[in-house]
This record gives C-alpha cells, sequence and structure tokens, in this order.
C-alpha cells in the first residue's frame, strides 16, 4: 500500500519545485520531507526525482503525481456527496493544458460558469496545441486541448471542431507585397512566396509550426527558411502585425473580435489553414473533471467550426 503521507510530500516537492518550499507548505521540517520521499523511493526500488537546483520528477515521479490528483479530486467528490451534494469544504483544483488562441477566445468563456458555481480552481498550462498532450502524459494535468486524434493510453479524445487560421498583415504590407513586377506584370503566387519568405514572419513560439503549414499548403513550400519574429502573447502579436513587422497566422475566432483595432488584411485571400482540435482527457474522472469536460465540449459546439 502506499503512504498517504509520502505521496503527499511527492507532490508537493514536484509542484513547489524544490524541497525546502515543500516542506514550509507542508508545515514539516526539509528533514522530514526527505525522509518521507527517501522511504518512498526505497519502497518502491526507484527513483521518483531528480535532484537538481530545479527538482523535477522522473517518468515513476510523474505517474504517481497524476495519482495523486486524481485521489484528491476523488476524495472531494466524497465530501460533496457526504454534505448531501453542496460544495465540498475546500476548493478544489483542476489543471488543464490548452493553446494561448483557444484560451483568449473561447475556452475561458465556456467555462467560466462552471467554475463558479461549482467552487473549482483553474490551473493552466499553456502550450502549442501539437504539445499540450505531452502534459496530459507525464500526469501534470487532467486534460488538454490538443491536435492529438489518438486517445492515449487511459484517456478519451474527443473531438471539439475546428479553429481556422489565416495569414494576415497590415494593409500597408500586403500592398507592398502585391505590386506589379517588372514589366507591369501582377506579382503571381511565384512572386507572391518569393516576397513573403523575404519578409520577417510574427511567430508565437518556437513550437508555433502554422505559418509552416501554410507555406506547405498553398505553396508546395516545405522546411522554408524566413526571417521571424517570434512574440508569445495573444495581444502583442496581433499589435506585431498592426506595426508591419512582418506576416503571421491568425484565427477567425480572433478577426471577428478585432473592434476598434487597426485593421490586418489577408495575404492570400480565401487560403487558411484548419487545425482540427481534440480535448483529451482521463477515462475514469472525478465528477469535477467530468463537469469541466462537458462544458468545454458545449463551449466548442457553440464557438469552433463543426465538421
Amino acid at each position: 500500500m502506499l503512504d498517504a503521507r509520502q505521496l503527499d510530500a511527492l507532490a508537493a516537492v514536484i509542484e513547489h519545485g524544490s524541497f525546502g518550499d515543500a516542506a514550509k507548505a507542508l508545515s514539516l521540517t526539509l528533514a522530514a520531507v526527505s525522509l518521507r520521499i527517501k522511504s518512498l523511493e526505497g519502497a518502491l526500488g526507484q527513483r521518483l526525482l531528480v535532484r537538481g537546483k530545479q527538482v523535477r520528477a522522473t517518468p515513476a515521479g510523474q505517474a504517481l503525481l497524476g495519482h495523486v490528483r486524481q485521489l484528491r479530486l476523488m476524495e472531494s467528490d466524497l465530501l460533496t456527496g457526504l454534505q448531501g451534494g453542496g460544495k465540498a469544504g475546500r476548493l478544489q483544483s483542476l489543471s488543464v493544458a490548452v493553446n494561448a488562441d483557444s484560451l483568449s477566445s473561447w475556452f475561458l468563456p465556456g467555462v467560466a460558469t462552471v467554475l463558479q458555481g461549482h467552487g473549482l480552481l483553474l490551473d493552466v498550462v499553456v502550450d502549442d496545441q501539437d504539445h499540450t498532450h505531452d502534459a496530459l502524459k507525464s500526469g501534470d494535468v487532467t486534460g488538454c486541448v490538443t491536435t492529438l486524434a489518438q486517445a492515449m493510453r487511459g484517456c478519451v479524445a474527443e473531438p471539439l471542431g475546428v479553429m481556422r487560421y489565416r495569414c494576415m498583415a497590415s494593409p500597408a504590407l500586403v500592398a507592398q507585397w502585391n505590386e506589379p513586377a517588372a514589366g507591369g506584370n501582377a506579382a503571381g503566387p511565384n512572386r507572391l512566396a518569393h516576397r513573403l519568405l523575404a519578409s520577417p514572419a510574427v511567430i508565437f513560439n518556437r513550437k508555433d509550426a502554422l505559418q509552416d503549414a501554410f507555406l506547405a499548403q498553398h505553396f508546395k513550400l516545405k522546411d522554408a527558411l524566413y526571417p521571424r519574429h517570434f512574440v508569445p502573447a495573444v495581444d502583442a502579436f496581433e499589435l506585431a502585425l498592426e506595426l508591419g513587422m512582418g506576416w503571421g497566422m491568425v484565427p477567425d475566432i480572433l478577426l471577428a473580435a478585432r473592434t476598434h483595432r487597426p485593421p490586418l488584411q489577408e495575404v492570400l485571400p480565401g487560403c487558411a489553414v484548419d487545425v482540427r482540435l481534440y480535448w483529451q482527457h482521463w477515462t475514469r474522472e472525478p465528477l469535477a473533471a467530468q463537469r469541466l469536460t462537458q462544458a468545454v465540449k458545449q463551449a466548442a459546439r457553440e464557438r469552433l467550426l463543426q465538421d
């Protein structure tokens, strides 16, 4: 049998990133926390933590962390039932991984009412939609918005819909790229592609592959080289486009909300990149996580493109 106190110590060290901060959170001495971790590792016969300036979990430690978080949610469900279906005595925390564009558009409005109505706290990990499932796989979160269609072990993958992205830039840049070539001939697709590659792209972060997908899908260009700005914040990303810093991919759902902001223009009208999203979550969800899942699915049905 796993010792609950040892598991709590392990979770605290992983969540806080150090033995000292974990000891403070648990109101224990540093030696007591260290002893509990050492005893747990001894009982399981393997290392659970990688010690260093920033303590991190081994794969086995991550698996145990996911187990601890499931236990906490199930315990809260039990307490809620014993109290006659009312709110549990303490607020429950749910960790999720969401891409920035979803978080800034449909996700938070879709889940806010459920969070407030059932005493739930949200702990959001922001990552690229192609990588959010890593946090679920490691046990850091209970659910994620992802492009991964195949359900991971112990999880369910539910289709949410499509986010449609368009290549946008300032009107001045688009006009410059569409200027006729020497001899008065209109700039064709090949010349436009050349001009795009010679201009900076505005990219959210180094995991963002939407620009590459746009070039591959509409210009048949793979592994293209072009200068890049990295702007990892949604508002700042759009501001960079407005300021004429380059071209970038913006979803329709955010373009529709751009009231009272400087205009952006589509670089290649009618040529979009569709990103299909899924909600991956534990197969056996506690009640709080089930409520969140239903809210996420409902919000996606209302705000995302559906097949």
